[in-house]
């Protein structure tokens, strides 16, 4: 059963999502015009109780408190909380694409790191760094992995955003870091 698109806001951030029925628990979600196959084990999710949830070959815990068509709700994936706003609400929106919709801004934030002032990338999320991919000096091309940061038992790429030389490392293998941290300085 095939659903309208409509708007929901992620963190303040603008997406389109459509959801379609594919099979018993499991849905078809388009975000932003990417497609992922979403399986719910359990068939539905329950307000208030960790639901686990099926995206490709990850598993992620997700919590609901609770819907509101009219009202910004949070909604739990793993550590991670995320504010959702309907924008465009139809009555027969289901909750496993707020759900897909969280888990798609949770993956933008580890693989696009924040830029604090000219050359600064810093910690999208709360984690540890398992390893340091570039040295001080070494030049790198945009998208270069410049260390992988381990958050919620998933290693995420944290990736240059511009060309440039790495002037600062701020961190070493086995620390932790908040996110906003920096991490390193790319001029």
């Amino acid at each position: 059963m095939s659903m309208p698109t409509y708007e929901i806001l992620v963190d303040g951030k603008p997406k389109k999502v459509e959801v379609s029925k594919t099979g018993n628990k499991v849905f078809t979600v388009n975000v932003n015009g990417e497609t992922f196959t979403v399986e719910v084990p359990e068939g539905k999710l329950v307000f208030g109780k960790e639901t686990q949830i099926n995206i490709g070959n990850k598993v992620y815990g997700v919590m609901l408190q609770g819907t509101s068509k009219t009202k910004p709700f949070t909604i739990k994936v793993e550590e991670a909380s995320f504010k959702v706003e309907l924008k465009t609400a139809t009555p027969m929106q289901k909750i496993a694409s707020t759900a897909e919709q969280a888990i798609q801004a949770l993956k933008e934030k580890a693989t696009k790191p924040k830029q604090v002032g000219l050359g600064v990338v810093t910690a999208p999320m709360t984690g540890k760094i398992i390893s340091i991919k570039v040295g001080k000096g070494e030049h790198v091309k945009a998208g270069q992995v410049l260390c992988i940061l381990e958050a919620m038992k998933m290693e995420n790429e944290i990736t240059a955003p511009t060309a440039g030389t790495v002037r600062e490392i701020f961190v070493y293998e086995g620390a932790s870091v908040n996110e906003g941290d920096p991490l390193f300085i790319i001029d």
